[in-house]
């Protein structure tokens, strides 16, 4: 276990090297943020100097440099707009920005798994049928167009959730958490079922083709000749032996539901980590840029290893040893 841990940590750091260099490098070689945050009355010394306090007068080469001095010190820049810490800007947004992933990764997994397997069980009954039609609308209909609908339905014409915003929040070991409160959780609803809606597509046609596989083999044969309930053989021989490509394929589609919320935070007005990507794309705040899409590259490295180990948990044919 230590050597797998030690050779995914130096595979990590290679990872999160060449994506800071292909990240600084696209981010810092396209547009000029000067442009956008100078006065266009200013006059050429006000722009040297504008142009030197963020370190724009040196080379692209140079600045990439005192990148990785400051990364390796964990420190990504500072905002060009916000004057501050531009990784502590994205930290004092990422807890609402989970807070709304793991919602929706809670609407895509507590029902999609029960409504895979029953689909999977009963494919040619009417239940069946009607949830493969709704997983087929779940990855059709697009993210942007299902939130204004929900906003047209639930808060303007029904007026039973508000449109957008956090709500009131309460803290939880110091971080503020909307599903705390009953004004937090009515505006945490929407957006999360709003991005919930392709993973729960998603889930149910993972479970019910990993159920209909798994109710063709030996091993659930040979339970049903020794006279075991069909409800535990869902449950113990058939559910447990499809989790591994579901976890697999849920614990990575959570860090994209946290890295690319963009849409729906947009929609909702939520105020996470990709209202403030969006913000600063539009005024080129290139630190904060830079900062987000490595802690988005991070997230994903630690996500993978969570489910590597969880692999040993669920399948004890899976040993994490050197040879792995």
């Amino acid at each position: 276990m230590s050597a797998f841990l030690l050779r995914r940590l130096l595979q990590s750091l290679l990872v999160l090297f060449v994506m800071s260099l292909l990240v600084f490098v696209g981010v810092y070689a396209i547009g000029n943020p000067v442009d956008i945050l100078i006065s266009p009355d200013a006059n050429a010394a006000e722009r040297a100097a504008i142009v030197r306090a963020f370190g724009l007068d040196q080379p692209l080469w140079q600045q990439y440099l005192l990148f990785l001095h400051n990364a390796a010190a964990g420190n990504l820049g500072r905002s060009f707009v916000y004057a501050t810490p531009a990784l502590g800007l994205i930290v004092e947004r990422l807890p609402a920005t989970l807070e709304l992933a793991a919602a929706a990764m809670l609407l895509s997994v507590l029902p999609g798994i029960p409504l895979g397997l029953l689909a999977g069980l009963r494919p040619k009954s009417l239940a069946g049928r009607g949830i493969m039609l709704l997983s087929t609308l779940g990855f059709s209909l697009p993210t942007f167009w299902v939130g204004l609908l929900f906003i047209m339905v639930f808060a303007v014409t029904l007026g039973w959730l508000p449109a957008g915003g956090r709500g009131d929040t309460q803290l939880l070991f110091g971080v503020p958490f909307s599903f705390l409160t009953w004004d937090g959780l009515r505006h945490l609803l929407l957006p999360a079922a709003n991005l919930a809606l392709f993973n729960f597509a998603l889930v149910i046609r993972l479970t019910r083709a990993g159920a209909q596989e798994a109710l063709q083999q030996e091993y659930v044969r040979f339970a049903r000749a020794k006279g075991l309930s069909g409800a535990r053989i869902v449950l113990v021989h058939v559910l447990k032996n499809i989790l591994i490509p579901i976890v697999t394929v849920v614990a990575l589609q959570f860090g994209s539901l946290i890295a690319f919320s963009i849409v729906t935070e947009t929609v909702f007005a939520w105020p996470g980590m990709g209202k403030l990507i969006i913000d600063s794309i539009r005024v080129l705040d290139r630190p904060v840029i830079v900062a987000y899409l490595l802690l988005s590259v991070l997230l994903f490295i630690l996500i993978n290893l969570v489910v590597d180990l969880l692999y040993s948990v669920l399948d004890p044919r899976v040993r994490l040893s050197k040879g792995d």
